[in-house]
């Protein structure tokens, strides 16, 4: 639950709209995991990893994970192929010396204790053959680029709309609402 909002949050749930939408063009329908089919595909998920993180084997509650990110860094689609589940503590990304978070397989790795392990190799082969179970989009680089493009342009466009609503209440509230504070105010 959020309990602050800024223009960043509606600018970035904008851009998940828009990388659901874009999955759901690639998918041919769409994929809501809350009701009906996608619900009943990402139970299928679950049980294709016997009801366990896909990071680490736990079996406790599952979350939703995007392998490849589902924001406006990585423009991961929201897309069967693209998400697993996985357990509260391995569905907070690690991040690198730079304080970007890291890939998917990075992340495995991380959580396996290195990618020379058997655990990891294990774990890795079972996501690389769930993304290509689901066909997740090979997407080539114009497509990609055509995503990225759009999703910034969204994200610029909806935090300066909100910046721009609010200098708009700014101004009929000074004009409409508070009364003036001095004779020369009301003047103006």
């Amino acid at each position: 639950m959020t309990v602050y909002n800024t223009p960043s949050d509606a600018a970035n749930t904008a851009v998940r709209s828009f990388l659901t939408s874009v999955g759901q063009h690639y998918l041919g329908k769409a994929f809501n995991t809350g009701t009906g089919s996608g619900k009943a595909t990402w139970a299928q998920i679950c049980d294709d990893f016997g009801g366990m993180c896909a990071y680490c084997g736990t079996l406790a509650p599952m979350q939703i994970e995007h392998l490849v990110m589902f924001n406006r860094t990585e423009y991961g689609l929201h897309h069967p192929g693209n998400v697993v589940p996985v357990c509260k503590p391995c569905n907070k990304r690690a991040k690198d010396a730079n304080n970007q978070f890291v890939s998917w397989e990075a992340h495995l790795a991380h959580v396996c204790g290195g990618s020379d392990s058997g655990e990891y190799m294990s774990r890795y082969a079972r996501i690389l053959g769930h993304i290509a179970k689901y066909n997740y989009p090979a997407l080539t680089d114009h497509e990609r680029h055509a995503i990225r493009v759009i999703a910034e342009a969204l994200y610029e466009n909806i935090k300066t709309e909100s910046e721009k609503a609010l200098s708009m209440y700014r101004k009929l509230d000074a004009a409409f609402v508070q009364p003036p504070k001095t004779l020369e105010e009301a003047k103006s």
